[in-house]
């Protein structure tokens, strides 16, 4: 079938539009230039653009610059996006020009073209949906106004999700005694509850530095336009623009107090991404963990059983792999190898302008994306749901040789290091060495050694 056309023109002149596009000349344009990857601007991010375009248009007709019906016209069209109607008209590829102005004229069109159907009249991109704005604190805005949104939104949430479950578990294993570990070796017992609790903190760490960040990307680049001056911007435009999203979105957003910090710079978000990355380092050493202590379940620690999900393998029948914490550390990698394209994108602002903004969009809500699911799928169907393997745990404790640890200030470490390497040699329960290595009675060394006491910490006895 022949795809029908239309001409639509800009300042450079003519060219063929798909007839049944909203979108008009400079997508289009876009759309044939930038043919780098399949991956296209984001959905968060087009729908912040809508809110940004929906308030920018009430803010001008507060402001007496737009008239009325243009203004609810293209709030009724922009609302329509924000809705998630019409994202096929957003076709332009994330590697385009480093402003987004590719991007915000998609916005500028779709809507203008939205609304002029409406209103039965000419709405146009440049005059009336653009009004008061550019392109250069347009995109700043909308990266902000969508991590802000998907922020408060989906990840803390998650984050939260996560926590609880882990607080959940740790009760429900506060009395289950482990051996501990470090350098992968044998340590002293700990409780399942002490371990969950160390991730828990993690988690909780992480959503406090996430929380801590979020204050300097609510102040916007709005009001800004081309290079920070606020040029062709009504002095009282900022402030009623933030004021109008805020009511929308929800959340609270201000006005920036340094409009060339927000246009030449992303700080805010090459900061906002670092405190991801760590997060996304708990997810991994959780997730890494959980896989450590579910291996087996004969050749490997076997100290709890995660949930079985699927099939493990195409050749191997009954095999289990630990599919969510798998998937949760790939997801984690991909959010520290985002923090690092943000952090070189972060320093492109050449002068009045950052000139990698579509990439910065796109890296931060991906990553923001990954964790806020990864951290429901471990909560909802790792930790919530493994069981723990109560024969493997005493097994391990009870021929576990660096219980003597407990016994050094007893006998010193010399000796204790000798009954240690003996038990681990003659592969003896400590409790049957010590006995037979030291002076103490057995009754003593039942105390000294008990591996509940241990998990205390302080002088046992």
């Amino acid at each position: 079938m022949t795809q029908k056309f239309r001409i639509e023109k800009d300042s450079m002149g003519e060219v063929k539009v798909p007839a049944d596009a909203l979108y008009q000349a400079q997508t289009q344009r876009a759309a044939d230039n930038f043919a780098f990857s399949s991956h296209k601007m984001p959905t968060s991010f087009i729908q912040a653009l809508a809110f940004i375009k929906q308030a920018a248009a009430d803010t001008s007709a507060q402001l007496g610059l737009l008239e009325g019906d243009i203004a609810n016209a293209i709030a009724e069209a922009s609302q329509e996006i924000i809705e998630g109607k019409h994202l096929e008209q957003f076709p332009i590829d994330v590697y385009q020009t480093g402003s987004g102005t590719s991007s915000n004229m998609n916005a500028n069109e779709v809507i203008a073209t939205l609304a002029s159907r409406s209103l039965q009249g000419d709405v146009n991109p440049n005059d009336h949906v653009n009004m008061g704005q550019s392109s250069n604190d347009v995109v700043p805005t909308a990266i902000q106004v969508s991590v802000a949104l998907m922020a408060e939104n989906k990840l803390l949430p998650a984050l939260t999700h996560l926590s609880a479950a882990l607080a959940v578990k740790q009760h429900e294993l506060a009395k289950v005694v482990k051996t501990g570990r470090t350098h992968l070796m044998d340590a002293m017992p700990i409780t399942f509850a002490q371990e969950l609790g160390g991730w828990k903190y993690q988690i909780e760490h992480a959503k406090q530095a996430i929380e801590s960040s979020l204050p300097a990307i609510k102040a916007l680049a709005q009001g800004g336009t081309a290079v920070g001056t606020g040029i062709n911007a009504e002095p009282r435009f900022a402030d009623k623009f933030a004021i109008n999203l805020s009511q929308s979105t929800k959340i609270s957003f201000t006005s920036s107090e340094n409009f060339f910090f927000n246009l030449s710079s992303q700080d805010a978000i090459v900061a906002f991404s670092g405190q991801l990355k760590t997060a996304a380092v708990a997810i991994m050493k959780i997730s890494n963990d959980l896989r450590w202590m579910n291996s087996g379940p004969l050749a490997g620690l076997g100290e709890i059983e995660l949930q079985a999900l699927q099939p493990g393998s195409s050749i191997m029948p009954g095999k289990v792999n630990p599919v969510i914490p798998e998937a949760a550390a790939m997801a984690a990698a991909q959010v520290i190898g985002n923090d690092t394209t943000i952090t070189v994108a972060g320093q492109s602002g050449n002068f009045q302008l950052n000139v990698m903004l579509p990439v910065i969009a796109h890296n931060v809500l991906e990553s923001i994306e990954l964790l806020a699911n990864s951290s429901v799928a471990l909560a909802d169907k790792a930790i919530a749901t493994f069981t723990v393997r109560q024969d493997n745990l005493d097994l391990a404790l009870s021929k576990n040789p660096i219980l003597v640890t407990a016994l050094n200030p007893v006998i010193g470490y010399l000796k204790a290091a000798d009954i240690a390497k003996k038990a681990y040699k003659e592969g003896l329960p400590i409790l049957d060495v010590a006995e037979r290595e030291t002076d103490l009675s057995r009754e003593e060394l039942s105390k000294l050694l008990d591996p509940t006491t241990l998990t205390q910490g302080g002088i046992a006895g």
